[in-house]
């Protein structure tokens, strides 16, 4: 089985590229460090040549409207063009769970256009919905500071660790395509203020966490359970505490 992953050098598909290495796949690492860019389509049909599967984990940090949707229109374009001429039997892409109950902000928006535009392709798919990563949680809880003070929405999320993660989509990757939308997520859930408290203990962080019920995810008004996956098909093992206890131990050697 020839497995062209895309995106291969961001965190996610470096460690897609790894696991599926380890287990002796035979794979393509698509990014533009090897003159692969989805976007412009340079070099796509050369990456997707004699593929079977296709993992789609290509992302852009842009937040804006017009780049996201633009991006992820083209990219889809390109890589589901590139894959039928290929032949190839497996389109796998990574999304996000709630994707659907996000449609309030622009990134989440273009990432429901990308699901569809798969969907319509006419290919063997599997689309991937992730609960968010632990490695991303800095991020997302500084995204609530209000003037050196966190406001936290009251939302319940179930985080995964990344390579657990990564692990689950090798797995759909290379079994059957689902031909529908699958959910990955972490073993337990917790209230979001609760992640934001321990990650600034952890980080000796002064500033204030505060809950806030008025507060937005992004921007976008959400049920206490409105991040939570529905169906989890994979679960990963590893607790948040596990996590950061380790993460915490790394930095503390280092």
């Amino acid at each position: 089985m020839k497995i062209a992953v895309i995106g291969a050098t961001g965190m996610m598909g470096s460690k897609i590229a790894r696991i599926l290495e380890r287990d002796g796949f035979d794979i393509t690492r698509a990014s533009t460090s090897t003159g692969v860019n989805a976007y412009t389509g340079e070099g796509v049909e050369r990456a997707l040549s004699g593929a079977d599967v296709v993992i789609d984990v290509t992302n852009t940090g842009s937040f804006g409207e017009t780049d996201t949707l633009d991006f992820f229109r083209k990219t889809s374009g390109n890589l589901l063009s590139a894959a039928k001429a290929s032949g190839v039997t497996h389109y796998l892409a990574l999304s996000v769970v709630a994707v659907d109950r996000l449609v309030e902000n622009d990134y989440f928006r273009a990432k429901l256009v990308q699901e569809n535009l798969i969907r319509a392709s006419g290919l063997p798919f599997t689309i991937a919905r992730s609960t968010q990563m632990f490695e991303f949680f800095n991020g997302i809880v500084d995204a609530s500071a209000v003037d050196e003070t966190l406001r936290v929405p009251s939302v319940r999320v179930q985080p995964i660790a990344a390579d657990e993660a990564a692990g689950a989509i090798t797995n759909l990757a290379t079994a059957k395509p689902s031909n529908s939308i699958v959910e990955i997520g972490g073993p337990e859930a917790f209230e979001l203020v609760e992640i934001a408290q321990e990650l600034l203990t952890a980080a000796e962080d002064p500033r204030p966490v505060v809950l806030d019920p008025t507060a937005r995810y992004f921007g976008v008004a959400l049920s206490k359970d409105g991040l939570l996956p529905s169906c989890i098909i994979a679960t990963g093992t590893l607790s948040f505490h596990e996590w950061l206890f380790t993460s915490m131990s790394v930095q503390d050697v280092a």
